[in-house]
């Protein structure tokens, strides 16, 4: 066993080669650094003998990454993004103690802002910047330090912190609903789907025993406000969540055609919920690590 210190790579090396994996082209490559593709040859093959390995299988002017490649892409990634958030965070310096939160569009009108001062007096000196979104932002190109997200709590390699299921009702106008007299009668029904998920249905559906396949000409809607709409105009049958089909059910503008809480028993890998979503080296800014301590302890259920 040696007892020689271990050394890493040259750092150019191993910026060459995450480049490199990107583009799956050392031309490719080469026009991203602005180097030739012979430098970008050489430094893989630096990197390579300082291995001891090899990590792409090449052909022709097409490349591969292996799989110690792509296992070491993985961390190189990890590694770059922690130093581009150290060299962006130190150069705001002098700023204000900004916080960039993006949030879902529902979550956002629904639960965070009628709350949002109380984070103010936990912080006070926070300059808070709130934006909507319904896709996960960029962290780095949207400039963002946190995000509340729709979704299952799959977003690697990011960490996600559940703030709260959102439990979905089947809900139709009157008139849909006169047309079926069990669940099996949503086969002939329009299903409004959300763009986010193509699972949504397919997961209620099974739960009630039932088994469908998403259609291709399904109508998606990009968000919830939309779905819901759609749903009172009677373009199909809609998942509306809880707090929106209390107020449209009591109005009688639509109605739970096979009852209440259909959701509310089914796996909870199976119902998607708002999530606080952020890079974990964010967290090491004093400022992000208040709010998200705030936001995950508010107790988001309670309505």
């Amino acid at each position: 066993m040696s007892d020689r210190p271990f050394r890493l790579p040259p750092l150019n090396a191993l910026r060459v080669f995450h480049t490199a994996v990107r583009h799956r082209s050392f031309r490719s490559a080469a026009d991203d650094l602005l180097v030739t593709p012979q430098a970008v040859s050489q430094q893989i093959k630096l990197l390579e003998e300082t291995l001891g390995l090899e990590l792409f299988e090449r052909k022709g002017r097409v490349i591969e990454p292996n799989e110690q490649a792509i296992l070491l892409a993985h961390y190189v990634q990890s590694a770059f993004e922690e130093m581009e958030e150290g060299v962006r965070r130190v150069t705001k310096v002098g700023r204000r103690n900004r916080i960039n939160v993006n949030a879902s569009p529902y979550f956002a009108t629904r639960y965070l802002l009628d709350r949002i001062a109380k984070f103010r007096e936990t912080l006070t000196d926070a300059d808070l910047r709130l934006t909507t979104m319904v896709e996960l932002p960029d962290f780095v190109a949207d400039d963002v330090d946190v995000a509340i997200q729709w979704g299952y709590g799959s977003w690697k390699p990011y960490e996600s912190t559940l703030l709260m299921y959102d439990y979905k009702e089947i809900c139709c106008t009157p008139d849909i609903a006169r047309k079926m007299a069990s669940p099996e009668d949503l086969a002939s029904q329009a299903l409004l789907h959300p763009v986010l998920s193509d699972r949504l249905w397919p997961d209620v559906l099974s739960h009630l025993g039932l088994t469908a396949e998403v259609s291709q000409a399904a109508i998606r809607f990009q968000d919830a406000a939309t779905m819901r709409r759609a749903t009172v105009a009677g373009l199909g049958v809609g998942l509306i969540s809880t707090i929106d089909a209390d107020e449209d059910l009591k109005l009688g503008k639509l109605v739970a055609p096979f009852g209440r809480g259909i959701m509310r028993d089914m796996a909870r890998e199976h119902v998607p919920g708002f999530y606080l979503v952020l890079p974990r080296a964010h967290r090491r800014v004093s400022s992000i690590a208040a709010f998200c301590k705030w936001i995950a302890a508010e107790g988001w259920a309670k309505g």
